[in-house]
């Protein structure tokens, strides 16, 4: 067998349809695309709905997903309490409102350890970081841990309609 003998297997090949070469070809003047219309001038793509707005663009955009569990804390640097407290003084959430340090309770106060801390202290918050409450017991203060309300847990009544705790 040498190598002009070689052909592919009968019945393997197809001729090419040559589409659109003039009437003798049996494909001219319409080439396959039947008669008139829309169809028959341009290709459509696939996703075009004739004319209507498109489901892309009739459904509404979705992002992202919201954490149901996050806590948002109201964030306080124990170098801002070197500043705006004295010696001494007792440190609540309610105090750090009003000296406009934090602008809301939202979820609880966080006390973080970013600075300096050589004032005695009592603070009152509902989380402190490691540094943060090292460095409080390290200028001879004291750190009081807040309870933490749950949320979508209302106020346990007890049988007189009074508030439990």
């Amino acid at each position: 067998m040498n190598r002009h003998e070689l052909r592919p297997a009968k019945g393997s090949t197809k001729k090419k349809r040559r589409v659109a070469r003039g009437i003798g070809s049996g494909m001219g003047k319409t080439a396959t695309r039947g008669t008139k219309g829309q169809k028959a001038r341009r290709q459509i793509s696939p996703w075009f709905e004739g004319g209507q707005t498109p489901i892309h663009r009739r459904l509404p955009v979705k992002k992202g997903f919201r954490n149901i569990n996050h806590k948002e804390h109201a964030i306080v640097n124990v170098q801002a309490l070197e500043k705006h407290f004295e010696k001494g003084d007792e440190v609540t959430p309610e105090s750090l409102i009003q000296k406009g340090l934090i602008h809301g309770l939202m979820d609880g106060v966080k006390v973080l350890g970013h600075g300096e801390l050589s004032k005695k202290l009592k603070v009152s918050a509902h989380v402190f970081s490691k540094s943060a409450a090292e460095k409080i017991a390290a200028a001879g203060g004291e750190t009081i841990v807040l309870e933490q309300a749950q949320k979508g847990q209302p106020n346990k009544k007890d049988k007189t309609g009074k508030d439990k705790k």
